[in-house]
């Protein structure tokens, strides 16, 4: 029973802590930039902010994961960035929200990250990785997927039935509801953590060595920057879903509320896709599948380069979009699975986590700048179609990614880990 409610508590708080911050921008991006007056280029730059700030924290606070318990690092982080909410919630001005991303970039990844995949990496034990993170992964895909159903019952609960009619005032309103909601259920899930989550054998997290000695034994590892590539494209795969909803409403037609509630519903696929890529891997192999899952990206991607809404397009588009969320689901399932199949020392797991983390998660940086200008040079189609094949053309390098890491594992693991530099990043030496 403490399995279970410890990968519960996993699950649950690995999707709350970023609903603030990705949440409120992937399932009402319409209303978000209308109501914080901003145009896609300058939502594209805020999270570029909260980018920047997430890569300089990811590998100590990977580090820090090698350290300290995830009881302690979770609940905090959960907390921080609830409070981040409270101020959002005023709606504040762009220079303020740039300050505020800046600082979710800290809460959620510096005391978060690596905690959350070291203690999933725990949970799994050595035969179940694919199982344990697949089961991440649905998880917080189902976490999701209900509380985004339920914000989105309360933002159309507080609009008029006639939403194109919403007065700014109103809209406003109901935003901000759905803002305070997402900062309470944070703040919850962090008490829940602190009681649920178990403080780990000392012995566990002593083997850590100095942060410099970790960081160099990470740049020396060419499998560690292979994953991190993968992971680089994987993200962006899934950053890309963040403009679905504006998809649907500036070229299939929906008003804010349906596309809100289409995303809110399309994330209930996360749960399946997520648990079969997780099975599958353990069964054959997590870098495979993922070269698979890549190929099947690249051909969804491909027809939302030239198809219109029109009476013969419209049911390809919808068929395509859900392959991709399937696909870029599966995908997340697995990538950290990569670490018990490139043969990562566990002492090194939080260690490996922030570098390939601080690689893989670059697209917090560059993708939003790069895609919210290509949609404002274009609105409409002909900006979707410019940008799927941005899209397709990053699940191409993913494939390349899947096949140098395939190349780098035929190597033994003494030269994949050379015994000197584990010791030496222990502190064994």
């Amino acid at each position: 029973m403490r399995r279970l409610l410890l990968i519960l508590t996993l699950i649950i708080a690995g999707e709350m802590v970023f609903g603030l911050p990705f949440h409120t921008a992937r399932y009402f991006r319409p209303t978000m930039l209308n109501v914080f007056s901003l145009s896609n280029t300058q939502l594209g730059d805020l999270f570029a902010v909260y980018g920047v700030t997430a890569m300089l924290a990811y590998f100590p606070g990977g580090a820090l994961a090698d350290r300290f318990s995830a009881r302690f690092l979770l609940s905090a982080s959960l907390l921080a960035t609830a409070a981040g909410g409270l101020y959002m919630s005023t709606i504040p001005g762009i220079a303020h929200m740039a300050m505020l991303y800046a600082y979710w970039g800290f809460t959620t990844i510096f005391l978060f990250w690596g905690a959350l995949i070291r203690a999933t990496r725990d949970w799994g034990g050595r035969d179940s990785q694919g199982l344990a993170f697949g089961i991440l992964e649905g998880g917080r895909g189902l976490t999701a997927a209900v509380v985004a159903s339920f914000a989105v019952a309360i933002f159309a609960s507080l609009m008029p039935e006639a939403v194109e009619l919403a007065t700014d005032e109103a809209r406003r309103a109901a935003f901000s509801w759905v803002i305070l909601t997402y900062s309470a259920i944070a703040a919850a899930v962090a008490v829940m953590a602190w009681f649920l989550i178990p403080v780990p054998e000392q012995s566990t997290h002593s083997r850590a060595g100095p942060l410099a000695a970790s960081f160099k034994g990470m740049l020396q590892r060419p499998v560690v920057w292979a994953q991190a590539a993968i992971i680089v494209c994987a993200y962006c795969a899934f950053k890309g879903a963040d403009n679905y909803s504006l998809y649907a409403v500036d070229v299939l037609g929906m008003n804010e509320v349906e596309a809100a509630r289409l995303i809110a519903w399309s994330t209930y696929i996360r749960l399946g896709a997520a648990l079969a890529a997780g099975l599958i891997a353990d069964r054959f192999d997590a870098a495979r599948s993922i070269g698979v899952l890549f190929v099947i990206l690249f051909l969804s991607y491909l027809p939302l380069t030239v198809l219109i809404p029109d009476s013969a397009g419209v049911n390809l588009i919808y068929a395509n979009l859900f392959i991709s969320f399937a696909a870029m689901f599966a995908l997340r399932g697995i990538y950290f699975a990569l670490l018990e199949e490139n043969r990562t020392p566990l002492h090194l797991t939080g260690a490996a986590v922030g570098m390939v983390s601080f690689i893989g998660y670059t697209p917090d940086i560059f993708f939003a700048p790069i895609t919210g200008r290509i949609l404002d040079a274009n609105p409409g189609v002909e900006g979707f179609h410019n940008y799927f094949l941005f899209l397709a053309s990053i699940m191409l390098a993913g494939i390349a990614a899947v096949v140098w890491l395939i190349w780098l594992r035929r190597q033994s693991v003494e030269k994949l880990w050379p015994a000197e530099v584990e010791n030496r990043a222990a502190g064994l030496s």
